[in-house]
């Protein structure tokens, strides 16, 4: 059955972080959370355990491990056994946990910047360094300077990369070719890749997602991935990830740094609705929430260039954010971010808070019903024209 996501929902009053952070008039398209309800399957198994009306501390069942991994073997080709999985409460804490076990103060963990914020507060909170391969910004989008990466991953003191796939904010879903290059610099190194894969179920047309753990047998004993149904499935509140680490020493390493980081407990909404998620229901339902998101894309694209063509829109291969070039302004993203915000009450994301080659970028969530992304462009496309010099 087609699926609809055109119903507008009123999110205010919920303690929604993403609306009641903002004023009655604000249309907040900045926070990587969706406005569409989550799939049919998994508010009616959520529903289902809500009758039961007893929330208490909760087991995570071998069903739960099978779900998760076969739903990789069959949307994504990867098999992996369930016993290398570990679970806990958000791909952040995930990996900070991992750092904490891979790490010591003062090492040097790699990014690939512009690139998702929490990588630099929990590469921080663990006392390492960040070590920035800026990612090269040439025709719209972003390709990997190889050069700069091997010299980074050389250093005696670098211990992880942290491989964003597909990358927030710059949209690439990495190539087979790509992944492989990676791989192969960091065995050099020796080097682990800690892989963010919470976006890999948002792909563009023409495009596919690859799990770096599927990549080459070579790599799997230096990769640590950290997966989630909460982005695709947009139930982000319910607090569950998975980690999935072959080396069992490792492994072991990363579960004690969980229960030193005290976020070894999930709640029972979390199991339900991943298992929910990871069905053949829930696949009938992303499919279709995929094509809405790419006719989104396509409207903005249409949007931007009859109305905005000095503001080039980064190609989107996958994740629903969208990255825009503001440099026609000639101001840095936090003064433009401002402004849409306090004149236009249109609330998107400032570029440098990704990175400082992201300033003079902003980040947009087109992950909303058409109405609402249709009037959110008109309110940014009032303020970037008045900005202009």
């Amino acid at each position: 059955m087609p699926y609809s996501f055109d119903k507008e929902i009123n999110r205010r009053g919920t303690l929604s972080y993403k609306w009641d952070s903002a004023d009655k008039d604000v249309i907040p398209l900045w926070v990587a959370d969706m406005d569409f309800e989550t799939a049919p399957v998994v508010k009616k198994a959520l529903q289902k355990r809500v009758n039961h009306g007893i929330y208490g501390y909760t087991r995570v069942p071998d069903a739960y491990y099978k779900s998760v991994a076969d739903w990789f073997r069959i949307h994504h080709h990867w098999v992996f056994d369930p016993s290398w999985m570990l679970y806990t409460s958000g791909v952040v804490p995930a990996i900070s946990a991992i750092i904490k076990a891979l790490t010591h103060p003062g090492d040097e963990v790699i990014v690939q910047s512009p690139v998702f914020n929490c990588f630099y507060s929990s590469i921080r909170n663990n006392g390492c360094k960040i070590v920035s391969n800026d990612l090269i910004y040439e025709n719209g989008t972003y390709r990997i300077d190889f050069a700069d990466l091997q010299k980074k991953l050389s250093s005696p003191k670098a211990k992880i990369l942290l491989l964003c796939n597909p990358h927030n904010p710059a949209g690439r879903v990495w190539t087979s070719d790509e992944l492989k290059r990676i791989g192969e610099i960091c065995l050099q190194n020796d080097v682990w890749i800690v892989a963010d894969e919470i976006h890999c179920e948002f792909v563009s047309p023409g495009y596919t997602f690859l799990p770096f753990g599927s990549i080459s047998p070579d790599f799997i004993h230096k990769t640590i991935v950290c997966i989630s149904p909460s982005k695709a499935f947009n139930i982000g509140g319910l607090q569950i990830s998975n980690i999935v680490c072959e080396n069992e020493e490792v492994r072991n390493k990363i579960d004690r740094a969980i229960n030193d980081n005290e976020v070894c407990d999930v709640n029972p909404f979390g199991i339900v609705a991943t298992m929910a998620a990871y069905t053949d229901e829930g696949a009938a339902w992303l499919k279709d929430l995929n094509s809405y998101i790419n006719s989104n894309y396509l409207f903005l694209c249409d949007f931007f260039k009859e109305n905005l063509p000095q503001f080039p829109v980064t190609k989107l291969e996958g994740t629903y954010l969208v990255w825009v070039d503001c440099s026609a302004i000639g101001k840095d993203s936090e003064t433009i971010q401002k402004e849409l915000l306090t004149s236009y009450r249109v609330w998107v994301n400032e570029g440098v808070m990704y990175g400082d080659n992201g300033n003079l970028f902003i980040r947009i969530n087109i992950a909303c019903p058409r109405k609402r992304l249709e009037e959110g462009l008109k309110r940014i496309a009032k303020g970037l024209k008045a900005m202009l010099p």
